[in-house]
C-alpha cells in the first residue's frame, strides 16, 4: 500500500495521548473494607470489573478511530508502476479515402472520431495529428469542432512516417512512458519496416462490414479521322456479371448514359462516342455505397492550339510538309539563305534539314533558342562540315561527331520505352521492315538512343526537346522517308516542342502543362474553378507560358487557366485511386505490436492500467462506525 501524503503518519504519534489519559483513569487508592460492610464486597467488586472493561473498550476504539482518520487523510492507494509515472498520449487518426467505407452505416473516420470523443477525458492532455493536419498538447474537448469536419484526402502516411512524425511529438523525457496510439484501416500501401520499440505503441484496426468498392480508375481518348472520337471508361472492384449504371455529363448536361458489366476479375470497360471538335468538360458518375471519392472521374477536351514548326532545309524533298499538316501545326520552310532570324522567337519547333554548315550568327540564335526550352530536331547533311557541327553541337551538351563512314546497315532497334514512343506500339515489334542507310556518322554522346542500326549503332538520339540524327534522310543515303517509322517519330518530335495537354491529370504528383500563351507585363496566369482559385508556379518563355502543378490543386475537378479573367483552357484532376482496392494487412502476422478492433476496448485496457485503488472513503467509513461504536458502549456498557 502507498500514501499520496505520507508525511501525515506522523500523526499517529497522537495516539499516545487517550493510552496515558486511560492509563492515569486506572490508578485507584487501595480500600480496605470495615465489618459493616463486609456484605457488599462481592457486589463492589463486581462493579470494579464491568467499569475496568468498558474503559478499555473505549480506549480501543477510541485509538481505532484516531487511527482511522489519520490514515484517511494520508489516503491509501495501491496501484501498478506504470500508473504511476508520468504518461505522453500521441494520437494518429487516418483521414485518408478508405476510411470512407462504412461500418453499421458510419464511415469508419467518423465512428473513430465519435470513440475517441466519448473515451478520450476532457482533462486528458494529448497531442494528434492526421495525413494532412497535426493538434499538439490539447484536449479532445478543444479539437472536437475540428475532428468532426476533418476532410478526406488522397495522402496516407505510411508506419515508418507516422512513428518519425509521432516522436516529434513527445518531449525527450526518459522518464515518461510514451503510448503511441495509431487508428487506421491499415491498407498494404501502409505497410513499414518495424514497430519501435521505445514507444508503447496501440494499433487500432477498424474495418468496413464489406470490403466491395467499384471505382471508375481512368479513361482514355481515341482520335479519329472521322467526326467520331471514343473515350474508354475503365471501371474495377465490380461483382461478375453485374451492371452498373455510369453516366457521362458535359459540366452538368447528360449527355450519354451506359451500364458497365463486369468480368471474373471484377473489370469492365464502356465506350462513349463524341464528336470531334466538340470541347468537352466532362464527368463521369457511378452510384456505389461503398467509397465515395472514387464514384466520380473528370476529364476535358479542348481544342488544340497549333504548333509552330520551322525547318531551315536545303533539302528538295517535301517530306516535312506532308508530315506537319495544317490542322496540328503551323508549318512554315525557309531555305538557309532566305531566313529572317527574328521569326524563331515564335516558333515551338526547328528543325535544320539537310545542312552543310550552320552559321555562327544562327548558331549563337538556336542555342538561345533552345535556352529557352525550344525543340531542336538536327538531320545533318551527307557532305556536312563536322567542325563547324561539332562548334555548334558543343553549346547543346556532350555531343560530338567523330567520322563519316560508309556502309550499308539497317535500322534493327527502337527504344520502345522512350517518350517519343510512349503509346504508339501495343507491343514490342520485332518484324517490321527495317529501313537502311549508306552513310552515317559516328557520333559521341551521352543522350539516349531512340533508334539504332546494326551493331548498336545510334541512328537517332536525344530527348526533353533535343532530337539528333546520324544520318542524311536523302532518298539517295536512305529509305527511312518511306518507312511507317518516319510518322510518329516526327510527329512525336514536333509535339513534344508544345507539351500535349492530356485529358486529365492526377493530383498529387507533378504535372507540366504548357499553354500557347506568353502573359504581356506583370500578367499571371491564374487557375481557378467555381469556388477555388489558386496561381501555379509558372515559366515564360518566347512562344508559350509552362505551369507546373505540385501541390495545388488539392480538390478534383475541372478547372479554367485564364489570363486577366480571359479563359484560355481547361485542365482536370482526379484523386489518385491508390485507397480503392481495400487491401488490409494482417496485422497479427506482420507486425508485433499491442492490436485492438476497436477505440473503445483500447481506451478500457489504457485505464485499467492507469487504474489507481483508493481506499481512504473506506478508512472515513470505518471512523464513523467506530464513533457509533464508542457512542454503543457508552450507553450500553455499564
Amino acid at each position: 500500500m502507498q500514501f499520496k501524503h505520507p508525511e501525515i503518519l506522523w500523526a499517529l504519534f497522537l495516539l499516545l495521548i487517550p493510552i496515558v489519559i486511560h492509563l492515569f483513569q486506572l490508578r485507584r487508592f487501595q480500600k480496605t473494607p470495615f465489618t459493616n460492610v463486609a456484605m457488599l464486597q462481592k457486589v463492589v467488586s463486581e462493579s470494579r470489573k464491568s467499569q475496568s472493561l468498558k474503559k478499555w473498550l473505549l480506549l480501543v476504539t477510541r485509538i481505532s478511530l484516531l487511527a482511522s482518520l489519520v490514515l484517511a487523510f494520508a489516503q491509501p492507494f495501491v496501484a501498478n508502476e506504470a500508473a504511476l509515472k508520468e504518461k505522453e498520449t500521441v494520437i494518429y487518426l487516418d483521414n485518408s479515402f478508405s476510411m470512407q467505407a462504412k461500418k453499421n452505416g458510419l464511415p469508419l473516420l467518423q465512428k473513430a472520431i465519435q470513440d475517441l470523443i466519448k473515451n478520450v477525458g476532457d482533462e486528458h492532455t494529448l497531442s494528434l495529428f492526421t495525413n494532412e493536419n497535426t493538434f499538439r498538447d490539447v484536449n479532445i474537448k478543444n479539437i472536437q469542432n475540428n475532428l468532426l469536419s476533418l476532410p478526406y484526402t488522397h495522402r496516407q502516411l505510411s508506419l515508418d512516417e507516422i512513428q518519425i512524425k509521432a516522436k516529434t511529438l513527445f518531449s525527450n523525457s526518459s522518464a515518461s512512458i510514451k503510448d503511441l496510439i495509431i487508428i487506421s484501416d491499415f491498407q498494404q500501401r501502409m505497410r513499414g519496416s518495424t514497430i519501435d520499440s521505445i514507444l508503447n505503441t496501440y494499433l487500432v484496426q477498424i474495418q468496413p462490414n464489406s470490403g466491395y468498392n467499384v471505382a471508375v480508375d481512368s479513361v482514355s481518348l481515341h482520335e479519329a479521322v472521322s467526326e467520331q472520337r471514343k473515350i474508354t471508361v475503365f471501371i474495377s472492384g465490380g461483382q461478375p456479371e453485374e451492371d452498373l449504371p455510369i453516366s457521362l455529363y458535359n459540366s452538368d448536361t447528360l449527355i450519354a448514359k451506359s451500364s458497365a458489366t463486369f468480368n471474373d476479375r471484377g473489370r469492365a470497360s464502356i465506350d462513349f462516342s463524341l464528336l470531334s471538335g466538340v470541347v468537352i468538360n466532362g464527368r463521369l458518375q457511378i452510384a456505389d455505397n461503398s467509397l465515395g471519392y472514387d464514384n466520380r472521374f473528370f476529364f476535358n477536351i479542348d481544342q488544340k492550339p497549333k504548333i509552330n514548326v520551322l525547318a531551315i532545309s536545303n533539302s528538295d524533298s517535301d517530306y516535312l510538309e506532308r508530315l506537319y499538316t495544317e490542322d496540328e501545326f503551323n508549318f512554315t520552310r525557309n531555305e538557309l539563305d532566305q531566313l529572317n532570324y527574328s521569326v524563331l522567337d515564335k516558333q515551338a519547333v526547328v528543325i535544320l534539314d539537310n545542312l552543310e554548315s550552320i552559321p555562327q550568327s544562327l548558331q549563337k540564335v538556336l542555342h538561345a533558342f533552345r535556352a529557352d526550352g525550344g525543340t531542336l530536331i538536327i538531320v545533318p547533311s551527307v557532305n556536312a562540315d563536322l567542325a563547324n557541327y561539332n562548334q555548334f553541337l558543343s553549346g547543346l551538351g556532350a555531343i560530338r561527331l567523330l567520322e563519316k563512314l560508309q556502309a550499308d546497315r539497317r535500322i534493327t532497334s527502337i527504344s520502345f520505352d522512350h517518350p517519343l514512343y510512349a503509346n504508339v506500339f501495343e507491343k514490342n515489334v520485332t518484324n517490321f521492315q527495317y529501313p537502311s542507310v549508306s552513310q552515317y556518322f559516328s557520333i559521341q554522346t551521352k543522350l539516349p538512343n531512340v533508334l539504332g542500326m546494326e551493331g548498336n549503332i545510334p541512328f537517332l538520339f536525344g530527348d526533353d526537346g533535343l532530337y539528333l540524327f546520324s544520318a542524311s534522310l536523302e532518298l539517295s543515303n536512305t529509305n527511312f522517308k518511306n518507312s511507317p517509322l518516319i510518322v510518329p517519330t516526327f510527329y512525336n518530335m514536333g509535339v513534344s516542342g508544345l507539351k500535349t495537354p492530356k485529358i486529365y491529370h492526377t493530383l498529387g504528383r507533378p504535372e507540366v502543362v504548357d499553354v500557347a500563351v506568353q502573359p504581356t507585363g506583370d500578367n499571371i496566369l491564374k487557375v481557378s474553378n467555381d469556388s477555388y482559385e489558386f496561381i501555379p508556379q509558372q515559366q515564360r518563355f518566347s512562344n508559350r507560358t509552362r505551369l507546373t502543378f505540385d501541390e495545388n490543386p488539392t480538390i478534383d475537378g475541372t478547372y479554367t487557366i485564364h489570363e486577366n479573367d480571359a479563359p484560355l483552357r481547361n485542365i482536370s484532376f482526379n484523386f489518385p485511386r491508390n485507397e480503392s482496392m481495400l487491401n488490409y494487412m494482417d496485422l497479427e502476422k506482420s507486425l508485433a505490436a499491442n492490436i485492438h478492433d476497436s477505440v473503445e476496448e483500447l481506451f478500457q485496457q489504457l485505464k485499467a492500467e492507469s487504474s489507481i485503488s483508493a481506499y481512504w472513503k473506506w478508512f472515513v467509513i470505518l471512523a464513523l462506525l467506530l464513533a457509533l461504536l464508542e457512542v454503543i458502549i457508552q450507553k450500553f456498557v455499564a
